[in-house]
């Protein structure tokens, strides 16, 4: 198998990585030759071009795009044209990326991994394990190319969640994005504070650690998601404002019984985030007959994600007598009995079978 990697930086080299531990074939794309170099040498790719001669690529099987967001649309279009069967990107912004290429070979995604560290000297073959993988495919994807993308990033040790690109752009300005804006405007005042007080960094403890560390990121790539997500950032960050203004009032006011209470909702919620995949005695099969049409794949996904159903695998069989074939998946067997009666609820017939 051939990939390509456009752009070998935090993401890109690991991409590049962790698919030739695989066995890939991995080309890497970048303007900056000596990253190219760096990227060979830790083989994180086996050779590297630049963006002026993509007609060295050749065809290839897969392409990843880990440049800026705002490039990846042209970039996806170009590798498209130059010989890439499937493509995908690593862009923290959906819904304009997805919107711009229409190309049913597309699959819009955004691994939620990195690190505080910047470009391939922080890249990790094993950066993706037990990581959220957001798949945003659109109407016009291709069940094919996007059933693909799905299998490889579970190859790369991710747990993709299926949704649509708007609905993944509102989500992540709320996990993602606003929490990243918050810790650097905590981390600016207390850096101002120690200007005035300079013990104040010194008692710095866990808790301050911890909310600010996303603050030590690399900030070069922070305009521009908040110039493509700026929609989805002001709505969330007009809420958290309405939210700390009432939260004020609460200390205000010593209301020491509402304090204690929203708290404690806080922390229920933080202790509930999801985790990692179960054992497969705990997962089911289900099998969704389905009509050979596109689309068919993306929406039974998107209703797993509303339903909080992880799919840990998924793949389709096509009937030879027919325009229809199965839709499997591998959930948890928790889960079974909501995803169940979604689908019977949207005219679906699935069968499940657990795979103890």
């Amino acid at each position: 198998m051939k990939a390509v990697v456009a752009g070998v930086g935090l993401i890109g080299g690991s991409v590049g990585l962790a698919l030739s531990e695989l066995g890939w074939d991995v080309i890497g794309i970048d303007t900056d030759k000596k990253h190219l170099q760096t990227a060979i040498n830790m083989n994180a790719i086996k050779r590297g071009i630049t963006p002026t001669h993509l007609d060295k690529m050749g065809e290839v099987d897969l392409a990843v795009v880990a440049t800026p967001v705002h490039a990846i649309a042209d970039v996806v279009g170009r590798l498209l044209t130059s010989g890439a069967r499937v493509a995908t990107d690593v862009g923290s912004v959906k819904g304009p990326i997805a919107a711009a290429v229409p190309d049913p070979r597309f699959v819009p995604g955004h691994p939620m991994a990195g690190n505080e560290q910047h470009g391939l000297s922080g890249a990790s073959a094993d950066m993706f394990c037990e990581a959220t993988w957001a798949l945003t495919p659109t109407l016009s994807t291709d069940d094919a190319s996007f059933t693909e993308v799905h299998e490889i990033v579970t190859t790369l040790g991710a747990r993709p969640i299926v949704m649509p690109p708007d609905r993944h752009d509102a989500l992540v300005a709320i996990v993602s994005h606003v929490p990243h804006l918050t810790a650097a405007t905590l981390m600016c005042l207390a850096a101002e504070r120690s200007e005035e007080h300079q013990a104040v960094l010194r008692l710095a403890a866990g808790g301050f650690r911890d909310m600010t560390r996303v603050a030590a990121g690399h900030p070069s790539i922070w305009p521009d998601i908040c110039v493509q997500n700026k929609a989805a950032i002001v709505e969330v960050l007009d809420r958290f404002i309405v939210e700390l203004t009432d939260l004020r009032g609460v200390v205000a006011d010593a209301d020491a019984d509402r304090l204690l209470a929203q708290l404690e909702a806080a922390r229920h919620a933080r202790r509930n985030l999801p985790t990692t995949a179960p054992h497969a005695e705990n997962l089911s099969e289900m099998r969704i007959p389905v009509s050979d049409r596109k689309g068919e794949i993306a929406s039974i996904a998107s209703l797993a994600a509303d339903l909080n159903v992880n799919i840990y695998d998924l793949e389709i069989a096509h009937s030879s007598e027919g325009p229809r074939g199965v839709i499997v998946m591998l959930v948890e067997t928790a889960s079974v009995g909501r995803m169940h009666a979604g689908l019977v609820t949207r005219g679906y017939r699935p069968g499940v079978r657990t795979l103890d």
